[in-house]
């Protein structure tokens, strides 16, 4: 099921599937998101909730139980219930279930509000601990966001920039997707990263605490065109496939943690970034994505 939110600049969908986007339109017809293409990339803009990426052998340890769960967790391909609407606001919720709690022995609840203010669309997440003890959770974006190619242009031309950074330190991935530990920084030529993390020899590049928590994926002519505000994230992932030839589209992604990495142990709470809830407790995380 589709639902459909608009504003003056934008008109947003965002399906019950996963809570994810499923399209992002301006007045011109202009398409800013991704819409998948199960030859590069099938996802649009996945959430990730309650791990995020790849753990080792697809397991972590609580309590000294392991527990396997998918990569980048159940709630993308979760169905979620609208629990709230407006013209230009939705939200979306995710409970537990028997299924949930044998990869993630908590209660909980995840409710996702998409909310319209012009150009810029806010989406923020509500976590709440329905469980008696601790709950430890990791959330994240995978945004796939399209470039909005004008004639003669290419995604070649696009870039990310990185407001406050004139050259980057970021995390490396070994042939397992785990992360590896910073080794080397890299300038950014006039500020501008290329939109393919192949050109660093990485899969995906990672950063933490960017200075300004922003990212924005501007034009050939520096104009800006997605811009992404992540202050309440203290990591951000930028990823696309690589590919031989032009995909058209880059994940700027906002994680409250790290992947799994090799300097970690194998306990949910080992991990860099991870999250606690006391029982009872309610946390909210957001970020907002400007179009133009």
């Amino acid at each position: 099921m589709l639902v459909t939110i608009s504003s003056s600049a934008l008109t947003v969908k965002i399906e019950d599937l996963g809570a994810q986007l499923a399209s992002v339109r301006s007045p011109d017809g202009t398409e800013y998101l991704w819409q998948g293409d199960p030859n590069i990339w099938a996802r649009r803009a996945p959430i990730l909730f309650p791990v995020l990426g790849r753990l080792r052998d697809s397991r972590y340890l609580l309590d000294g139980v392991p527990y396997t769960i998918p990569t980048h967790g159940f709630a993308r391909d979760s169905v979620f219930t609208v629990v709230d609407q407006a013209p230009d606001s939705v939200s979306f919720q995710l409970t537990d279930s028997p299924e949930t709690q044998v990869c993630y022995p908590f209660a909980f609840s995840l409710t996702v509000t998409y909310t319209l203010s012009g150009n810029r669309l806010t989406k923020t997440h509500r976590v709440e601990n329905r469980s008696d003890r601790e709950m430890l959770y990791e959330l994240g974006a995978h945004d796939g966001f399209r470039a909005p190619l004008g004639p003669g242009e290419r995604m070649g031309d696009y870039a990310i920039r990185l407001p406050g950074l004139e050259s980057i330190r970021p995390y490396g991935m070994d042939a397992d997707c785990m992360v590896t530990p910073q080794d080397r920084e890299i300038p950014l030529p006039n500020g501008r990263m290329p939109l393919t993390p192949a050109s660093y020899g990485l899969d995906t590049v990672i950063l933490d605490r960017p200075p300004q928590a922003r990212a924005v994926l501007v034009d050939g002519a520096d104009r800006p065109r997605v811009t992404v505000e992540f202050d309440q994230f203290p990591y951000l992932g930028i990823w696309t496939q690589n590919k031989p030839f032009d995909t058209n589209y880059v994940c700027i992604e906002p994680w409250s943690t790290l992947p799994d990495a090799v300097f970690v142990g194998r306990k949910l709470g080992d991990k860099a970034g991870i999250r606690s809830l006391a029982p009872g407790a309610v946390e909210t995380l957001s970020y907002s994505v400007s179009f133009s």
